[in-house]
């Protein structure tokens, strides 16, 4: 193979396309490709298809060892935990009311320097949320179609 400092452009670019690609739909064929396109360099060549599966077989192991990071839950005023914020005032949050976990998609308002839910929205059982979501292709369907009458 090629002098230390090609190994280290390959490394470096091999690492640079894993860090940025869908670990569930790339291939090591495609990150040799990816990398032979930057660098201008034929990494099919056995030497170099040793290289770069030994750089991925170690990006893969350190992956693999690493904690996953949790991402930082945030919390409402009443301590139920907001999963998304759709709006400035509408949110989702996953509350725990009289012992059942609800789904709840409202609006919430300022009062004293606190963010109060309003009753204006829904809160939806396990059950509920489980139907809904299963029927969320078929409203994107119905979305669609609507849209294409309007045009």
């Amino acid at each position: 193979m090629e002098d230390a400092e090609t190994r280290e452009r390959i490394e470096e670019t091999v690492r640079t396309i894993l860090e940025g690609s869908n670990m569930d739909e790339i291939t090591e064929s495609k990150i040799r490709k990816q990398a032979s396109t930057h660098l201008g360099i034929d990494l099919s060549q056995p030497p170099f298809k040793a290289f770069v599966k030994q750089v991925v077989q170690a990006f893969l192991d350190e992956k693999q060892n690493q904690p996953e990071e949790q991402p930082q839950q945030e919390y409402d005023d009443d301590g139920d935990l907001i999963i998304c914020k759709l709006s400035d005032r509408r949110r989702v949050t996953i509350q725990d009311f009289r012992g059942k976990t609800l789904v709840s998609i409202r609006e919430y308002y300022r009062k004293d320097g606190k963010e109060l839910p309003s009753s204006k929205g829904i809160s939806l059982t396990e059950e509920q949320w489980s139907a809904f979501k299963k029927n969320v292709p078929a409203i994107e369907k119905a979305i669609k179609k609507m849209e294409s009458r309007n045009i």
